[in-house]
């Protein structure tokens, strides 16, 4: 048995040339900049940051294989510093007795540490080698700003339905590394259902048309049948795009975030259930959704922060799926509930006067609690008028704050829902206070 027997398909098939290359034609069409710098040799060193199985790796391979340079590949999941320095003496050596140039391809560069990547910037820096880091990660947030400012940073996008296509045909049809020697049939049904469920991924795709090749049903003619009923079986414990602590789990709960905020509850219930077919904890989602509650329904709807509490609750209590549709309702009544940030804003302001005023800003004697008679000699609490006997149970013109900053108002509540009433009420109690004798 040859070594090529034991390499996945995905791996067999790897492109070896742009033209081959299916997908990001936004970087590789003709006349676009990355293809100019591959086409005329202009190496640069670079950043591809995109979801699994959009062709990191292989495009840093061709980058290497175009330009005639050696390659190098890191696994930042397995390796350290040690590797590094190896990679740093071949890259030496190939200059030095081949006079090739080498790229350094660095696969999950986001889980090197900082000083893990530090160690890249000097060789970067005296071009020792091209550096080509690959990440499904956010760069801003996993890389040091020191390697981002010495790469050129390209985003690679999820392959669509004609790309997926491309290559899963490319593999049908290859006699020597794919499988065209099998005279593999794939029913039209089949392919839309494997395209469909490789969710733009196209090592996902060939992985599963390679295990589908082995249950093939062996016609007469010495073909062998793909129906859909085997794509379905080999695929059906997928999950879609969506990496829990990653940039789809941030991506997909701020889309369900802002959909209930804009009134969308179809979009809102769609996000939703994206999460949930990705495999993401619905308490995390009931914990976001309280949240949506308070900062974009607040006063403006109070029921919406109960109803996401109760979509919570019946979580804890019925479990999956059951509980899922309680918090399905929770979103869905938020989205269409009238919206007010009112809360969230004077929250915010109010938080922000207390971190800049200076500790000196003492409660005022009228407020304070006078439980001993040292405290009522000290004038604890003189003067405090109580409110529920004010007429109106509101004692207008008395101060709240402390003296020495005065009056403030962080809370104005909007035009909408209940808060209509609120800030109806609130502006007849500051008339009020400027005219306490006047009670109409």
């Amino acid at each position: 048995m040859t070594s090529r027997a034991y390499r996945p398909l995905a791996d067999r098939i790897r492109p070896r040339c742009l033209d081959e290359y299916a997908g990001q034609q936004h970087l590789l069409a003709l006349g676009k900049p990355l293809r100019q710098a591959i086409e005329q040799d202009r190496l640069h060193s670079m950043l591809f940051w995109g979801p699994p199985g959009t062709g990191k790796t292989t495009l840093a391979r061709i980058i290497a294989q175009t330009g005639g340079a050696e390659f190098i590949t890191l696994s930042a999941v397995l390796s350290g510093v040690k590797d590094i320095r190896e990679a740093v003496s071949l890259a030496q050596q190939a200059r030095q007795q081949k006079n090739l140039s080498t790229v350094l391809f660095v696969d999950e560069v986001h889980r090197f540490n900082k000083a893990q990547q530090d160690a890249f910037l000097p060789h970067i820096e005296d071009g020792t080698f091209f550096f080509i880091g690959a990440t499904t990660e956010n760069p801003s947030f996993e890389l040091n700003n020191a390697l981002l400012s010495r790469v050129r940073t390209y985003i690679l996008k999820p392959l669509n339905e004609a790309d997926i296509r491309k290559v899963i045909e490319r593999a049908l049809d290859d006699k020597e590394n794919g499988l065209g020697a099998l005279r593999l049939k794939l029913q039209e049904a089949a392919m839309k259902l494997l395209i469909q469920s490789a969710d733009g991924d196209a090592r996902r795709a060939l992985n599963w048309l390679e295990i589908a090749s082995d249950l093939a049903e062996k016609q007469p003619d010495d073909t062998a049948y793909i129906d859909r009923e085997t794509i379905a079986n080999v695929a059906q414990e997928s999950l879609r795009r969506f990496d829990k602590g990653g940039d789809i789990f941030y991506e997909q709960i701020s889309a369900l975030h802002k959909s209930v905020r804009g009134s969308h509850p179809d979009a809102a219930l769609y996000w939703y259930c994206r999460m949930l077919d990705g495999g993401c904890d619905p308490l995390y989602i009931a914990r976001r959704v309280v949240r949506m509650a308070s900062e974009d329904i607040g006063n403006a709807d109070p029921r919406g922060l109960t109803l996401a509490l109760n979509g919570w609750e019946s979580f804890e209590r019925l479990g999956s799926p059951e509980g899922e549709l309680a918090i399905a309702q929770a979103i869905i009544y938020l989205a269409c509930a009238p919206k007010s940030n009112a809360v969230y804003k004077a929250f915010n302001s109010a938080r922000k006067a207390v971190q800049e005023s200076v500790s000196q800003n003492d409660v005022p004697l009228h407020l304070r609690n006078a439980p001993t008679t040292l405290m009522k000699a000290l004038d604890y609490g003189k003067d405090y008028r109580y409110a529920h006997d004010e007429e109106g149970a509101y004692a207008a013109g008395e101060s709240y704050f402390p003296e020495s900053i005065g009056e403030l108002q962080f809370y104005f509540p909007v035009e909408r829902g209940l808060e209509i009433k609120i800030r109806q009420k609130l502006d007849w109690l500051r008339r009020l206070d400027k005219n306490p004798d006047k009670k109409d």
